[in-house]
């Protein structure tokens, strides 16, 4: 019965969500479920069964009149259009993790790349030809991650480019493996803000313990900080790509809704789209460096009031109903 069931939501997935298909569902649902008890005991095999039921209650167009939407039922273009495949959805998540690791090494590399200008003043060192060095390294070793990562997610584009759906079964499995990341991804995120948050510590430590400025802290600094931004891009392309996938089905239809919670923020326009995806961690961004720079814990706070109020608005005027 799990495939009958699978194969009804695919069935109707490009339908409108409304009362009509949704009754025209059940219907079916029913009908199905009947014929396939009734194959069942005379003696049919599940999957002799499951083949009869499908190839009897298999065609929407044939049933669209009894079932009184007829005029639902349009024909969809193919042309532009594709089912994501299990398979497909598994490979996605599985280059989003890796690439996501790529890129928070890099921008890792990036914000340590002066580690050893502080560490060769640290050691007395006569010349910066070491730091030097170590810079344009990190940076070049950065910027390779960055053009990997992007090229080779380039292929996944026609998510974005292309009239993409998933069908019931594999929805499911993405909404699953969704909910049982939720702990790890909020275990990623508060990490990342202590590290973000504490890294001024070892400076402050190392101060009091030797009465005297020392390199050691401020190394401590970057190193906290960008392992604190590595984790919160690796699992942001990770929690990112379950999103991704669960919003290929189009809003209004009975596929948005194969999954409770299925379909995340989406907007009007095409800029503020681009725009909100990086809103909360640019206010992250810009929360701590304003927290950094003046050490007024006690008022910078108010930055996540008022950028939720933003949100909203912005939800609001330029967001889907």
């Amino acid at each position: 019965m799990e495939t009958i069931k699978n194969y009804l939501e695919t069935m109707f997935s490009t339908l409108p969500n409304t009362y009509e298909v949704q009754k025209a569902k059940k219907e079916l649902a029913q009908m199905m479920e009947d014929k396939y008890t009734e194959l069942i005991n005379d003696g049919k095999t599940d999957n002799e069964a499951v083949g009869i039921v499908i190839s009897e209650f298999g065609n929407l167009d044939e049933l669209a009149e009894d079932l009184g939407i007829k005029d639902l039922v349009v024909k969809e273009p193919v042309l532009n259009s594709r089912k994501v495949t299990m398979d497909e959805a598994k490979n996605f998540i599985a280059n989003r993790i890796r690439y996501g690791l790529y890129i928070g090494l890099g921008v890792f590399l990036c914000i340590n790349c002066f580690v050893c200008f502080i560490l060769g003043d640290a050691l007395h060192f006569k010349t910066d030809a070491l730091g030097i060095a170590f810079m344009f390294l990190s940076l070049a070793v950065a910027v390779g991650l960055f053009v990997f990562s992007g090229i080779t997610l380039s292929k996944w584009d026609f998510l974005k480019n292309t009239d993409c759906s998933l069908d019931f079964a594999t929805t499911n499995y993405v909404s699953d493996q969704k909910e049982n990341y939720r702990g790890i991804h909020a275990l990623f995120i508060t990490v990342g803000v202590i590290l973000c948050i504490t890294s001024v510590v070892p400076a402050a430590i190392f101060d009091e313990l030797t009465h005297r400025d020392t390199a050691f802290g401020g190394i401590m600094l970057f190193v906290m900080v960008g392992a604190g931004v590595l984790l919160f891009i690796c699992t942001s392309y990770r929690n990112g790509a379950y999103d991704i996938l669960l919003n290929l089905n189009r809003r209004g239809t009975m596929g948005a809704n194969f999954v409770n919670g299925q379909q995340e923020d989406r907007y009007s326009n095409e800029t503020v789209a681009t725009i909100m995806a990086f809103y909360w961690p640019t206010i992250t961004c810009l929360y701590l460096i304003w927290s950094f720079l003046t050490f007024s814990w006690w008022k910078t706070w108010i930055i996540w009031p008022v950028a939720a109020i933003i949100s909203g608005v912005i939800k609001k005027v330029w967001g889907e109903k």
